[in-house]
């Protein structure tokens, strides 16, 4: 079997400017990879790389063809632990692009065998869960008129965003906006651990869901000082990045967050599941600003989380990518009527 390899990058303006911790951004930039078999069958994917993890979509084309070539020089798409195994040596760092070349693989095998990739891989599609939907930092009033735009909308689970001197007034505007509403907030890393304790004391009150990264990846010691200290559920994301960080993360959160961009593709997210699972932590599966072509196949893993945090696509003006239905934020794998991880071009 031949396969045929292409990939061309995107910039996606966002539907508001998205601010976090560390910045604001007003479009996602993303690169759409595509393989083909000798049927014409295509399986697509998507990188949307983070300089926090030090790449960019000139990295990700940088070193997409070594990746491609591997694909082409296998040849049969449905060696996928082989060609993961030959992609990782071949580019030891770069786990966006990685992921990106693993999702059009996974979407093509699934397709060849008119399977959606849940059942492709045995889960429940019954299992689902609801997406939170993401509220960016910005003016309070203008956090208010997201979030009662989300609510709107149908969405019941929210994430805010915190990491200001304003942040218990922010979640105090967030919930009076939605009291009915799930809550989960997300530090990005901005707060000292002595101030996280304290931060997170004063937030206990408004009836949150955990707290998501209160202090540096860089200060495991402090992540643990505020876990043995906190008044809510920690979740760690910056901390867990791979599936050695599983181990070392066990004893200073209840939740690991894990992304598809920074793990490498599907087959390693689902190592990283079961391995958190084994040291008894809660899963999230979250995301980065993204297209379809990336969020419809984590959308698959669905069945086997706690929490999903895969917005990416709804903070988007447009997307050019169809994906799995996700109606009020709810996941809708049972509705699928494609095979592979339902991403086609609109």
């Amino acid at each position: 079997m031949s396969l045929d390899t292409g990939f061309e990058r995107r910039s996606l303006p966002l539907e508001y400017p998205f601010t976090i911790a560390r910045g604001t951004q007003t479009e996602a930039e993303v690169v759409t990879v595509r393989i083909a078999d000798d049927d014409g069958t295509v399986g697509v994917g998507g990188a949307a790389p983070s300089a926090h993890y030090g790449e960019t979509v000139d990295t990700v084309t940088a070193v997409l063809p070594d990746l491609l070539a591997v694909v082409e020089e296998v040849g049969d798409p449905h060696q996928l632990e082989r060609i993961e195994r030959r992609m990782r040596e071949t580019v030891r760092r770069n786990p966006a692009a990685r992921c990106a070349v693993s999702i059009a693989l996974h979407d093509l095998v699934a397709t060849r065998l008119d399977l959606p990739l849940y059942r492709y891989w045995g889960l429940d599609p019954e299992e689902t869960l609801e997406t939170s939907y993401t509220i960016g930092l910005d003016d309070t009033a203008t956090m208010r008129e997201k979030t009662e735009t989300a609510v709107e909308r149908g969405f019941g689970t929210l994430k805010v965003k915190l990491g200001t001197d304003r942040d218990i007034e922010i979640v105090e505007t967030i919930r009076s906006a939605a009291p009915d509403a799930r809550l989960f907030v997300d530090a990005n890393e901005a707060w000292s651990p002595r101030e996280a304790v304290a931060r997170i004391e004063a937030l206990a009150e408004y009836d949150l869901e955990f707290v998501e990264q209160p202090v540096p990846a860089e200060d495991p010691e402090g992540l643990r000082y505020v876990y043995e200290r906190s008044a809510l559920p920690i979740a760690a994301d910056e901390s867990c990045i791979a599936l050695p960080d599983i181990p070392r993360i066990a004893d200073r959160c209840d939740i690991a967050n894990l992304k598809l961009m920074k793990c490498g593709g599907l087959r390693e997210a689902v190592r990283m599941i079961h391995a958190a699972r084994a040291h008894g932590l809660e899963v999230m599966l979250g995301c980065m600003t993204e297209s379809n072509a990336s969020i419809a196949a984590a959308c698959h893993l669905a069945p086997l989380l706690d929490y999903a945090d895969l917005d990416g696509s709804l903070l988007l003006a447009d997307d050019p990518y169809d994906g799995v239905p996700m109606p009020a934020g709810e996941i809708d794998l049972a509705g699928l009527d494609r095979p592979g991880t339902d991403a086609v071009l609109e």
